[in-house]
């Protein structure tokens, strides 16, 4: 795949249910997302939340060797596998271990809204069957794992996909001023008639009026 890269300066299986009851609400949107972040769990899940509840049509993936999250202390982390593991498990998993550490620090909360949106965390670089208008990453760093992944594949049909990054902290407050910035941009990108032709006035525009940086590439399918 090539591209071209720019800098634009509880219990049962109720969760899976009430997933699936999020999927069927109604998509609207013209253009495929996807979101993506480390570990398929904080910034890119909130941003999913939010552009189903717009009505946009969205997948959301981590790009991590596993899946992370804080445990008892920094070196001590949580670690689960990709595309196996549910949010429900994992939420089972640390109520069990320190129900009062994770309700305290909000990973209990972080669980359970994301295993109301779909099963499990998804790895982007397995997603070889997905097609995108627009992957969103949430910091440089992703930015650069989720392009190198897709210049690796084999190119088909040059249809292009645009990646781009605006860089979100991981917290719970910064996610949720992230996923209102990512939201702003991807409605932006809705109401282009010619994405290709117009996407860098978009970026243009949205850095004006968010103060906001953007990196921007083009791979192809």
């Amino acid at each position: 795949m090539s591209s071209k890269r720019q800098d634009a300066g509880s219990s049962g299986d109720a969760p899976s249910k009430r997933a699936n009851a999020a999927n069927e609400e109604a998509v609207t949107g013209k253009l495929r997302f996807a979101v993506v972040c480390s570990s398929n769990q904080n910034r890119s899940m909130e941003a999913h939340r939010v552009f189903k509840k717009h009505g946009l049509k969205v997948e959301s993936y981590g790009t991590g060797s596993r899946v992370k999250l804080p445990g008892p202390s920094i070196d001590q982390p949580n670690v689960y596998e990709f595309n196996s593991t549910t949010y429900d498990e994992m939420y089972k998993d640390l109520e069990a271990k320190d129900s009062e550490l994770y309700n305290s620090n909000g990973i209990l909360d972080l669980l359970d809204r994301n295993r109301n949106i779909k099963p499990f965390p998804e790895k982007f670089q397995l997603a070889t069957d997905k097609r995108f208008d627009i992957v969103l990453t949430c910091e440089s760093r992703i930015f650069d794992e989720t392009l190198r992944d897709l210049e690796d594949r084999e190119t088909v049909d040059q249809t292009p996909v645009h990646v781009i990054n605006l860089d979100i902290k991981d917290n719970h407050d910064s996610a949720t001023v992230g996923a209102i910035h990512l939201l702003k941009l991807a409605k932006q990108l809705e109401a282009a008639e010619d994405l290709d032709d117009v996407i860098d006035d978009v970026i243009e525009t949205f850095q004006s009026e968010t103060g906001e940086e953007l990196m921007h590439a083009v791979a192809f399918y």
